[in-house]
């Protein structure tokens, strides 16, 4: 059974952080940041602060078996020609270590500086930096060098897929860490399981499969458990934000081969939960999954849910086209990425797509596919304007690739529109991806 009750009060009772914790934190790093401003040293170099990873995607946990909950801010810097990669970093530690508040709470990190306190938390400083080429860095201390990082354009993806999934994403994200953290029996850095699960997430049958909390619980789990089985030795895990950024180095083969071993047997454990008819049993079922705490919720918690948060329908265009009425559409282990990157012009900042908010009209831009799926295949794209001043010239249409896997359009319209790719093998759509472009 579904027991969408019971996930409702498990999540606000036992697995999301309390709002007390959350304000401590808001306090916490205004804290730090207001610290850094006053520094001597790098307060007038201090353009802004930006909540990243679990705090910025709505993701975080409250902290059981002596995990701790944490934030990541970056705290974004000038760029000072005269100063080396490594400089950033330690002039922030410094700036942290000059305070009577942090000294003693300051622990150095490859990345970051770590501001740890008495309880359960810690929040993580990290040095951003804008460089004049346009790149958006943070610095690897240890190999003295930058690193690209798109914190907008990840967050901004992470909305994308949780609004596909009718707002469950985030929601399956914090019982997937939850169950990592009760369980103790895989270990998963939470950006890796982020990209995991939400890189499962497909504008596909997306009433059916995300409806609830449940439903979207069973088929994510399923989605990456079959594409894991697929990959039997750890695949590359590349930032979708940023390509040529990956995550590779926070795990290792042996983690991997664990994890998709528990994955498989939790998504069974869930779909076992979720399709017995008996609620005792059921509820028997899903505590073996999250333990006792999952209850009948009181009568404090027992009210009507919130209505899922679901993208405004979009009329049929009247040339459209849908993958699903020409090819039978499948759930396999497979998987394809759409890259887009915005091309050159005169007074514009060129690079990823994911690195801008909106783009202006008159832009070229170039979309390429990577898929896993092994050939032969065929691949089909489709590029859906909305908005009133496409009104006239609305598109929709099924477009086979050229052989190039790519495909480059020109901005014209302002909206938020979407382009699609498909890969079909033997008569079955195996694998797709969406990209949104946002037009101003």
């Amino acid at each position: 059974m579904k027991l969408t009750q019971y996930f409702k009060a498990f999540l606000e009772d036992t697995v999301d952080l309390n709002q007390s914790r959350l304000d401590l934190l808001d306090e916490r790093v205004a804290a730090i940041v207001s610290v850094l401003e006053s520094d001597s040293a790098i307060g007038k170099k201090i353009l802004e602060h930006v909540p990243q990873g679990s705090w910025a995607h709505r993701t975080i946990i409250r902290p059981l078996n002596d995990h701790e909950f944490d934030a990541d801010v970056l705290v974004r810097l000038e760029e000072v020609p005269e100063w080396t990669q490594q400089q950033y970093l330690r002039e922030v530690r410094a700036a942290l270590r000059a305070s009577t508040t942090y000294k003693e709470k300051v622990r150095k990190k490859n990345r970051c500086v770590r501001i740890m306190y008495a309880n359960d938390c810690h929040v993580d400083v990290v040095p951003y930096i804008h460089l004049a080429d346009g790149r958006q860095v943070i610095v690897n201390y240890a190999e003295a060098k930058f690193e690209d990082t798109n914190p907008a354009g990840y967050t901004a993806w992470m909305k994308e897929r949780d609004t596909l999934a009718h707002g469950n994403l985030r929601k399956v994200i914090r019982l997937l860490k939850y169950l990592r953290d009760y369980k103790q029996t895989f270990s998963v850095p939470s950006v890796i399981l982020t990209l995991l699960v939400a890189e499962r997430v497909s504008a596909w049958d997306a009433d059916a499969r995300y409806g609830d909390v449940p439903t979207a619980l069973m088929h994510m789990l399923a989605d990456l458990d079959a594409w894991l089985q697929v990959h039997q030795t750890m695949p590359v895990l590349e930032d979708p934000s940023c390509p040529g950024t990956y995550f590779n180095h926070r795990w290792d083969q042996g983690k991997y081969e664990n994890f998709r071993e528990r994955i498989s047997q939790y998504s069974a454990w869930v779909t076992e939960a979720y399709r017995e008819v008996d609620k005792q049993k059921s509820i028997t079922a899903w505590q073996r999954v999250f333990g006792t705490s999952f209850k009948a919720p009181t009568t404090t918690t027992l009210v009507a849910s919130a209505p899922p948060v679901i993208a405004e329908a979009i009329p049929r265009a009247p040339e459209e086209q849908y993958i699903d009425e020409l090819f039978i559409a499948v759930r396999t282990g497979y998987s394809v990425r759409i890259d887009a990157v915005v091309g050159k012009k005169n007074g514009f900042r060129a690079g990823p797509l994911r690195l801008f908010r909106s783009i202006g009209k008159q832009r070229s831009l170039t979309f390429t596919a990577r898929t896993d799926v092994p050939g032969p295949f065929d691949v089909y794209w489709k590029v859906r304007n909305t908005g009133p001043e496409a009104a006239g010239n609305l598109r929709g249409g099924l477009i086979p690739d050229d052989g190039t896997m790519s495909r480059t359009e020109t901005t014209l319209y302002r909206g938020r529109h979407y382009v699609e790719v498909y890969v079909v093998k033997n008569g079955l759509v195996v694998a797709r991806d969406r990209h949104d472009v946002v037009i101003d």
